[in-house]
């Protein structure tokens, strides 16, 4: 509740910011004199609508959305050996770290990876895939589990779910206003809302929707070290450092394969060509910020 309170009054400030920014500039002056009548509140609202809507509804289909894009398969009743471990070790982890058992399942990837994800910290899900089970050690294995319940224990999925629907709201926002003034002031249009609205906003939702990215990959990053905080603290640190050393090393061997777009932000690693754009920071930033820790 304290994270949805805190939202909402961040919110509250924007909203309350762009109208001091707004009467600063003049911008509705400016509109006024060519003739626009645009409610400029109206259209923040609406813009809030639709982007934290949505935003708030991928988060509550995205244990849905992550079993059908990984073909994650649930462990109802564990079968193998693995099945087993896996299943008490998060049961073990979870009550550790304060949470609800999360669902818990296995996606075939060859590649060594994991995630988590779900609307709320008492009914998430943390999958982890085939190839990791096979090869990482029982502790290495166990601190990826820990950096994944840590991300449920943190209120990640919620807290980037917010954060997305903020970004989403101004981008929409910005992108529609910049439309009208080309539409009204550039191209003189008086009847309705002419082509040169409706191109413009398509163009700027990319342009700002671009920028909007990379603030969001910047929160994620910032949070992959709280999970890693997590996994040492439930794991051991060195069974932490141990599993991204090992990730890093199949990474520069060129085993790595990535989560499906809609799912990198909640692995255990993910890769990036540019740098402002990556979910996740630099393993061996992750393994330093760790070793400094532990000292």
């Amino acid at each position: 509740m304290l994270r949805i309170g805190l939202f909402l009054l961040t919110n509250l400030a924007v909203m309350v910011l762009v109208g001091i920014i707004f009467n600063l500039f003049g911008i509705q002056g400016i509109l006024d004199a060519n003739g626009v009548n645009l409610n400029l509140p109206g259209l923040l609202t609406m813009c809030a609508i639709f982007g934290i809507g949505g935003s708030l509804i991928s988060l509550l289909l995205s244990k849905t959305i992550a079993r059908r894009t990984t073909r994650t398969q649930i462990i109802e009743q564990p079968q193998t050996a693995d099945e087993r471990w896996l299943v008490e070790t998060v049961r073990e982890l979870s009550q550790k770290a304060g949470i609800g058992m999360p669902d818990v399942g296995i996606f075939p990837m060859p590649q060594a990876n994991a995630f988590a994800t779900g609307w709320n910290r008492n009914s998430a899900l943390v999958a982890v895939s085939a190839g990791l089970l096979q090869r990482f050690n029982r502790d290495e294995a166990r601190a990826v589990i820990g950096h994944e319940i840590g991300h449920v224990a943190n209120g990640d999925m919620i807290t980037l779910a917010l954060i997305q629907g903020v970004v989403n709201t101004f981008v929409m926002f910005f992108a529609r206003l910049v439309g009208f003034f080309v539409d009204r002031v550039v191209m003189r249009n008086e009847q309705g809302l002419g082509i040169g609205y409706y191109i413009t906003s398509i163009v700027m939702d990319i342009v700002f929707g671009f920028f909007a990215m990379m603030v969001v990959a910047w929160f994620s990053r910032r949070r992959e070290y709280r999970a890693d905080e997590a996994g040492a603290h439930l794991a051991s640190p060195q069974a932490m450092i141990a599993a991204l050393a090992r990730i890093k090393a199949e990474s520069e061997a060129g085993r790595e394969e990535p989560l499906p777009a809609n799912m990198k932000a909640f692995g255990i690693y993910g890769n990036s060509m540019a740098a402002l754009m990556a979910s996740h920071p630099p393993l061996e930033d992750r393994i330093l910020a760790l070793q400094n820790s532990a000292r």
